[in-house]
């Protein structure tokens, strides 16, 4: 297993210190020498990912907690911080503060919260949509509780491929006293779905296929069933803003909508004995490939972990709309990021195919890390957010061996496309070339998608 380049010693101290132990005995626990773990613990080591596996099988630790610099915006928030024309005479250069933050991130943390808070312009780090997503990130989008209830309600629904949606509905009739009702285009402008309760009715759109009309009855049925463990999920995740609450309790809403359809066991034993091939996976429990996707991300179980994906979207004009790491570590983009060799750029010149591609990347991180990406082209319901755009799969190489998708692709590091560098045709890293042309013959052979 290849060494990632992740130092990352405060956190392991601060973890070894909140479970008791001496350097002695966790490395017994980790299966390494003292000594070697003081080295890591003063970052003159990195955290292997054989350690980190170790690390986080024995202690149920959670890796996202190793990104302790996200909180603040990163290495590029806090140099935005000491740029501060009060700190101009100390000659601080970007490796001096890199290196602050990776000897002492709760340090860094302390001095990014004061200056934020303290006297001159408060500096502002985030926006809704990355507090909401950290919110997501923090549970490794993963909700424990909610995926368990929503395992049970469907194994005592039975729901099974040739009967979700009369299951479903005949729930929400039974116990919600809500029919659902397909209502045309032109009653439902502007919309997919209505809750009516006036009429005691639950509105879907003609124009929604069926896997879509399934995912918004799961959805309406999780919500009404479980409110209040979305509500202490949304209550605990502290956001300040009213939107980025909306926006958290959507995202839960669509993660029990999955949880319901594609249940975790049965779905990770699909996932299992298929090889995570997402057009068997979306046959067998008669859902889209981007739902198939969603809820690929989620698999964090303990014990009955799946493998770590990401999931991205992306738009016709290059725009990442949305990310969702998951298990996989992956940090989310620099803003405004554009990787134009990244084959999900070229998906639009084929859609409705599975491509894959093996890249680098590793925005914001000491080094690129190496990734296998599935990417195929969805449509739109025809109602709302209705363009055609690019759903993302990736997962890091070193896991990808066993998956159908992967079978003929070379998995070494050294054929891997680096993202983020600059194009071999004009030396720029935002180079304006169309993707196709600069990846065209590293083109994998394309799956056939349902």
């Amino acid at each position: 297993m290849a060494d990632t380049n992740l130092l990352a010693g405060p956190a392991l101290r601060r973890l070894r210190k909140r479970e008791g132990l001496t350097q002695a005995g966790m490395a017994s626990i980790l299966g390494i020498s003292p000594s070697y773990l003081n080295l890591i613990e003063r970052n003159q080591r990195p955290l292997s990912a054989r350690v980190l596996v170790q690390v986080i099988e024995r202690f149920d630790f959670d890796p996202r907690s190793l990104r302790e610099d996200d909180a603040i915006g990163g290495l590029d928030g806090l140099v935005r911080r000491m740029a501060d024309k009060r700190f101009g005479d100390l000659g601080i250069d970007r490796e001096e503060v890199q290196e602050f933050l990776a000897a002492a991130p709760q340090i860094a943390a302390a001095f990014a919260r004061l200056y934020d808070t303290g006297g001159g312009e408060r500096i502002v780090v985030e926006d809704t949509a990355a507090a909401g997503r950290r919110a997501v990130e923090r549970w490794q989008n993963h909700f424990a509780d909610l995926d368990h209830a929503a395992e049970d309600l469907a194994d005592e629904l039975r729901l099974s491929r040739g009967e979700i949606s009369a299951a479903l509905g005949e729930r929400l009739r039974e116990k919600h006293q809500l029919q659902v009702r397909i209502l045309p285009a032109e009653v439902m402008p502007g919309q997919v779905h209505r809750l009516d309760l006036h009429a005691r009715q639950l509105q879907l759109s003609e124009m929604l296929p069926g896997a879509a009309r399934r995912f918004q009855i799961a959805r309406q049925v999780g919500q009404l069933e479980m409110r209040e463990g979305i509500e202490t999920l949304v209550a605990g995740a502290n956001l300040a803003s009213a939107d980025a609450r909306d926006a958290f309790r959507e995202h839960i809403a669509d993660y029990l909508a999955g949880a319901l359809l594609l249940p975790y066991r049965r779905f990770l034993r699909a996932c299992e004995t298929a090889g995570y091939d997402l057009a068997v996976l979306q046959r067998r429990f008669a859902v889209s490939f981007d739902q198939v996707a969603q809820r690929l991300t989620t698999l964090g179980r303990v014990g009955e972990r799946g493998l770590p994906f990401f999931m991205a979207v992306i738009d016709r004009a290059g725009r990442m709309t949305s990310f969702t790491a998951g298990g996989s570590g992956a940090m989310y983009p620099l803003e405004g990021a554009r990787w134009p060799a990244w084959v999900p750029f070229a998906a639009f010149e084929r859609p409705g195919t599975v491509l894959t591609q093996a890249v680098t990347f590793g925005e914001g991180e000491a080094a690129a890390r190496h990734w296998f990406t599935i990417t195929r082209t969805v449509d739109g319901d025809g109602v709302m957010c209705a363009g055609r755009r690019a759903v993302v799969l990736g997962i890091e190489a070193r896991f990808a061996g066993d998956l159908a998708h992967a079978r003929g692709v070379s998995l070494d590091r050294l054929d891997a496309v680096p993202l983020g560098v600059p194009c071999g045709r004009c030396g720029r890293a935002e180079c304006l070339t169309p993707a196709p042309a600069r990846i065209a013959s590293a083109l994998p052979r394309p799956r056939s998608a349902s």
